[in-house]
């Protein structure tokens, strides 16, 4: 009877040491989500996406399996997307899961931390800026709302209604620095969309020709950003709509017919394999913050396979295949993407209908229930 109740402890104190240990034992691969077209379409939900997250978090609603979002898209500050994302897709979303076009932007916050930076796009391109620590930022309808008759064609167009807003940002910008209107610009940084084409390009022919000196003389190009150079992206509407490479195309155009010198640029986002290489770098942040009671040596922890799950051939998968080891792809049929078989081009490593469809295949081929 003795030996029973020995041996019966041994296996108890055995069991709950492994049950402790898988519960705690760090997850040997991630996964990176593209957003638009793969879990939403503009704000709607598609392919089962909220039920596809959810299954990453355990019965307490914590995180078992790292994952982040790395979309092209933008314009908003990562705090307040992770916040939305969170809404709708009714999960729990840390603002370091948010990997944005605009996201390396920060790494450059030290070269122009005080100069006068111009944001473009929609959304808060400002709002991201000063985030990041940029702390002398201008929109670009603040921008050109320091100087009269910039755009030639403002009077037509109706739908400008925030000239008072307009105003008092430049006010306010005002009370802390120099008039910007004689300040030179030191860089453009295009955040996110252009939503007033023909102005902005007008505008910043202006401040790109000039040296950041709309008005001025011929001189210096500052430099200039792009968060990304997707040349179209899925949105409500059945087929693609134009993104930010299209407006580059189009800046570039009209930039190199009017000057001398051709347009120096840098853009960020998918498919550069830095940005694939930071999400890695991100997913294991992510994945001690799932292990706060479990230390991950990140210099010994690796992942031993990213699972980069988006809609877009040229971006998402050409992304992923440059990447390389420990990268595989999945393509979903639910955004740009609507091919019966693989994509010719740029061939996924797996296609599948939908995220969650994605979702169950890494699950099963990770043994993770």
């Amino acid at each position: 009877m003795r030996i029973l109740q020995i041996l019966t402890r041994k296996l108890s104190s055995t069991f709950s040491y492994r049950q402790l240990h898988s519960s705690s034992n760090p997850a040997s691969f991630g996964i990176a989500f593209d957003i638009d077209g793969v879990l939403l379409r503009g704000s709607n939900p598609i392919g089962a996406s909220p039920r596809a997250l959810k299954r990453l978090y355990d019965h307490a609603g914590i995180l078992k399996v790292p994952y982040v979002f790395l979309t092209n898209g933008g314009g908003v500050p990562e705090s307040k997307r992770a916040k939305e994302l969170g809404g709708l897709l009714d999960v729990n979303i840390l603002p370091l899961q948010v990997i944005q076009g605009h996201t390396p932007f920060k790494q450059l916050m030290r070269r122009f931390e005080n100069e006068l930076v111009v944001a473009v796009g929609k959304g808060e391109p400002a709002e991201v800026m000063s985030e990041y620590g940029f702390k002398n930022v201008l929109s670009i309808d603040e921008y050109a709302s320091c100087f009269d008759n910039i755009d030639p064609l403002a009077q037509y167009k109706k739908w400008t209604d925030k000239q008072d807003v307009n105003q008092n940002n430049k006010s306010k910008h005002i009370a802390l620095s120099n008039d910007p209107c004689l300040q030179r610009v030191q860089a453009v940084f295009v955040v996110s969309d252009s939503v007033d084409w023909s102005r902005d390009i007008q505008v910043l022919c202006d401040i790109l020709r000039t040296g950041g000196l709309p008005g001025k003389e011929i001189a210096h190009q500052p430099p200039l950003f792009f968060a990304n150079d997707d040349l179209a992206y899925q949105a409500l509407f059945p087929s693609e709509r134009l993104g930010m490479g299209a407006f580059r195309i189009a800046l570039e155009s009209v930039f190199n017919a009017v000057h001398p010198a051709v347009l120096k640029y840098t853009s960020y986002g998918k498919p550069n394999p830095f940005v694939f290489n930071n999400a890695e770098t991100v997913l294991m942040q992510v994945l001690q913050s799932c292990h706060n009671n479990h230390q991950v040596d990140g210099r010994k922890q690796h992942f031993k396979t990213l699972y980069m799950i988006g809609d877009n051939p040229s971006v998402d998968i050409k992304g992923a295949r440059q990447a390389g080891i420990p990268w595989f792809s999945i393509l979903t049929r639910t955004g740009v993407f609507k091919g019966k078989e693989n994509h010719d081009d740029f061939p996924a490593d797996l296609v599948v209908d939908t995220v969650e469809e994605a979702v169950d295949y890494i699950l099963n081929k990770e043994c993770i229930s």
